[in-house]
């Protein structure tokens, strides 16, 4: 098995691979112009210049910054300086991810010391989809969201979790902004929108929550970043997800507001559908924080997993490096899978909370029947009504794909 340095043993020997469009070659020229004749300034990622960024930004000091946020920043902006062979495109989409980051943590330290009232916020009985990446936890997850009697995350809510100003309730400004985000995104990538298909209001994972947290779980499968994934894989997660566990509360606190958008949206009796791949790695930390939780375990076989992860990953680092070793990455994916199957199965045993496993093989085969065994594990009646509406989804899911995610695991050395 690769070790954790295997993407930074030297970037600078890996396959030099072509731009994945004429669009972002030239994009990359424009910027080094715009640098090189002072009309713009290069991005910086050194970690003082971005904190002080977001604090300009906010109009809030870094002193509610906790020790551990700042080391994790540290490590990973020496990794972006160091290990993941940022192209001009990459530096600039680098710099504005974590400025972005760092702002909206001010933000919502700022938000829950002049709201304690968030705390009181109940989350129970959240329902965890808890599986690799690439393994279907995604259709799981948004055919539980069919269900009006369960909540989940909107996209929006994940990536930009508080609206504009000092999160004016009574004026939501996230949905149009996570449009515009995912237009701009995809005209970069259009090739993403057939791995991972979402819109604005659409159930999504909480994976952009945690980029507030300083931690890999998006920017790991964008950059080769070796020390802050193996200082993350080794600390204790807990105070992690209590924070996470927070900024639910407070997706549930701004839905509450009788002039928010989401108002109708909110029942505190609701269990909450959470679903990131990251879960697989601190399942142990992630129950700590919902203790009350059931679990949804997604399984799909390995190599597939590998393969496939290794493809999504390949697809975002070509975008933003143009030394994009692929063998790396399969051999990285290979130990990275492993560690979450590793870690699951040892929590899965230790732990007494409810659970079903659902294989991706047998939800190709025969979705209701693996549904109802989800349904009968929660203790919720499975109606013609939610199978008829998940029924709908997998059909409209269908129909609005306009290409396939496609790979070949040989490309990866698989």
């Amino acid at each position: 098995m690769a070790s954790i340095n295997s993407l930074n043993s030297n970037p600078h020997s890996a396959e030099l691979l072509p731009h994945p469009s004429t669009r972002v070659a030239l994009i990359n020229a424009a910027l080094r112009r715009l640098w090189d004749l002072g009309f713009a300034d290069e991005p910086s990622l050194d970690p003082e210049a971005i904190i002080l960024k977001a604090s300009g930004k906010t109009r809030l000091g870094r002193d509610r910054l906790a020790p551990d946020w700042c080391e994790r920043l540290n490590l990973l902006t020496h990794d972006l300086q160091h290990s993941a062979a940022l192209t001009e495109l990459g530096r600039t989409i680098a710099h504005g991810q974590l400025v972005t980051a760092a702002a909206n943590m001010l933000r919502m330290l700022d938000l829950w010391d002049r709201h304690p009232e968030i705390a009181d916020v109940e989350i129970t009985r959240p329902i965890l989809v808890v599986g690799q990446m690439r393994s279907g936890t995604t259709r799981i997850q948004r055919l539980l969201a069919c269900d009006p009697r369960f909540r989940f995350t909107r996209f929006y809510e994940s990536w930009i979790p508080l609206p504009g100003g000092r999160a004016q309730r009574w004026l939501d400004d996230r949905p149009w902004r996570a449009r515009a985000a995912l237009l701009a995104a995809h005209g970069l990538n259009p090739k993403f929108a057939a791995i991972h298909p979402t819109s604005a209001s659409a159930p999504d994972e909480e994976i952009g929550l945690f980029n507030l947290l300083m931690l890999p779980a998006a920017f790991e499968a964008q950059w080769r970043l070796p020390r802050l994934v193996h200082y993350c894989e080794a600390m204790d997660s807990r105070a992690a997800y209590r924070s996470f566990k927070h900024m639910l509360k407070t997706i549930a606190w701004l839905r509450s507001d009788p002039g928010s958008r989401a108002a109708n949206d909110t029942s505190d009796a609701r269990p909450w559908i959470l679903k990131v791949p990251q879960f697989a790695e601190d399942l142990d930390a992630l129950l700590g924080a919902f203790p009350d939780a059931r679990i949804v375990h997604v399984t799909r076989t390995e190599d597939d997993v590998v393969a496939s992860a290794a493809s999504l990953v390949l697809n975002q680092m070509r975008l933003q490096s143009d030394a994009v070793d692929r063998i790396a990455i399969g051999r990285e994916w290979q130990r990275k899978v492993a560690l979450r199957d590793a870690r699951t199965a040892q929590t899965l045993a230790a732990t007494l909370q409810p659970r079903v496993s659902v294989d991706y093989a047998d939800v190709e085969r025969d979705w209701r029947t693996e549904m109802a065994r989800v349904y009968a594990m929660l203790d919720v009646p499975l109606t013609e009504n939610e199978l008829n509406a998940m029924a709908a989804y997998l059909d409209r899911a269908e129909r609005s794909a306009n290409h396939r995610h496609d790979y070949d695991p040989a490309d990866f050395g698989l």
